[in-house]
């Protein structure tokens, strides 16, 4: 696999995590922090699930289309939760996550890293 193809998901996903870290550090400033629990949850989710497929889409690996299409459904939640939220950062983390979940579900359809020859040379031994 060619990086280069994988390069606007992989700088989505790493502008996502980034936005999600923000997100889950100022929620915990907020007044009621507990309130904020679900998002700073789905927050630290969605950061570590975005790191991850950046990596495998980095090193063209077999799973990254299934991973990244993980990604895009955790993205989605997130986006989902931090959009009930008013907080500027809660805001800005859930357009970061609507445009990674756009691009990873692209990535995942598309079948990035699957059908490759290693996972079937892997099964027949």
């Amino acid at each position: 696999m060619n990086q280069d193809q994988f390069q606007s998901c992989i700088q989505a996903c790493y502008e996502c995590a980034q936005a999600c870290d923000s997100c889950a550090s100022a929620c915990l400033q907020e007044p009621d922090p507990k309130m904020m629990a679900r998002c700073i949850e789905l927050d630290n989710e969605c950061a570590a699930v975005c790191r991850l497929a950046a990596q495998l889409m980095s090193r063209g690996t077999e799973h990254a289309g299934q991973v990244c299409t993980l990604c895009a459904d955790i993205c989605e939640a997130c986006a989902d939760e931090c959009g009930r939220h008013q907080a500027q950062h809660c805001q800005d983390c859930a357009e970061a996550c609507r445009r990674c979940a756009q691009e990873c579900r692209s990535m995942g359809q598309s079948g990035a890293g699957t059908g490759s020859s290693t996972s079937a040379q892997a099964t027949s031994h």
